[in-house]
């Protein structure tokens, strides 16, 4: 794309550009892309474009994640939605049940994030791997961390709300004592148990469906890798018959130099013997004439 065609409403396609390449890339597309801006006349595009910060390798591998699984992306933003309204009203039993699948969630999306960013030449470390799960957490927990990862453009990992364990962690101690009876109505605790319930079986709905597709997931990444070995496998054989190949090519050009001078050589060789017939024939003819010139005189 050519820099100089970047029209004023451009910028965001610009952003959108420069968080999807990357880290190493960053900083010279940035200012690539700002000098750009700043010689078509938009300053406020220019500096926008400069403010933007490169991407630590673990935000931008859930970038990555957030634009190469647009659609799964979406259920999992979905899912946090339901797991933030369900949060506040589930019993224990169920918030542990909503915990459990989360992590499994997690823990599949930030392998998958992993393999993205293997297939684009950033193998990523342990430590950088468990820094896209800590920002898949807070995409779950914390609304705002949904929304910027929602736009592809999270700058550095991104931490879950410090009191997002605490319901999780008291349904796992010991039985809570009985609450004090409540003055509303009874219909109207009716209403509420019934709303939780509607809510958890929304989130377990939600959390059951993400796990059956990350699973499809799974097995799809599974014969890809499986795919992308027997390719590397015939990339081998095919890289091994071109160097058979070149070799064969390398040795039937120093028969074709060899022979090319052999055949030079015939044929100067060849051009010699022709003069020499030449100069023999015209020795052999004057000869023949001084013969008839002394025979003719000796009569």
């Amino acid at each position: 794309m050519d820099v100089r065609d970047e029209g004023a409403g451009d910028v965001e396609a610009v952003l959108d550009e420069l968080y999807a390449l990357p880290p190493s890339g960053f900083v010279a597309r940035r200012e690539e892309r700002a000098a750009a801006a700043r010689t078509s006349g938009r300053a406020d595009d220019a500096r926008r474009i400069h403010a933007a910060r490169r991407p630590t390798l673990a935000a931008w591998a859930a970038n990555l994640l957030r634009r190469s699984r647009p659609d799964e992306a979406e259920r999992f933003l979905e899912l946090g939605r339901a797991l933030r309204e369900a949060h506040a009203t589930l019993d224990p039993d169920g918030l542990r049940e909503l915990s459990a699948q989360r992590r499994r969630i997690v823990s599949e999306l930030s392998r998958q994030a992993a393999g993205l960013a293997r297939e684009a030449g950033q193998p990523l470390s342990d430590t950088v791997q468990r820094d896209v799960e800590t920002t898949l957490r807070a995409v779950l927990a914390d609304p705002e961390a949904a929304d910027l990862w929602a736009t592809g453009r999270v700058e550095s990992a991104l931490t879950p709300p410090s009191g997002l364990a605490a319901p999780v962690a008291a349904a796992k101690g010991p039985a809570r004592k009985a609450a004090p009876a409540a003055s509303a109505p009874a219909r109207k605790k009716d209403q509420l148990a019934q709303q939780r319930a509607k809510r958890l079986a929304r989130a377990r709905e939600a959390a059951h469906a993400a796990g059956e597709r990350l699973r499809e997931r799974r097995a799809g990444q599974e014969e890809a890798e499986a795919s992308l070995e027997r390719a590397r496998e015939h990339h081998r054989e095919s890289a091994d018959r071109v160097a058979a190949l070149e070799e064969q090519l390398h040795g039937a050009r120093a028969e074709l130099e060899r022979t090319e001078r052999e055949q030079r050589e015939a044929e100067k060789r060849h051009r010699t013997a022709a003069d020499a017939l030449a100069r023999a024939r015209r020795e052999a003819e004057e000869a023949a004439e001084d013969a008839e010139r002394a025979e003719r005189d000796a009569r």
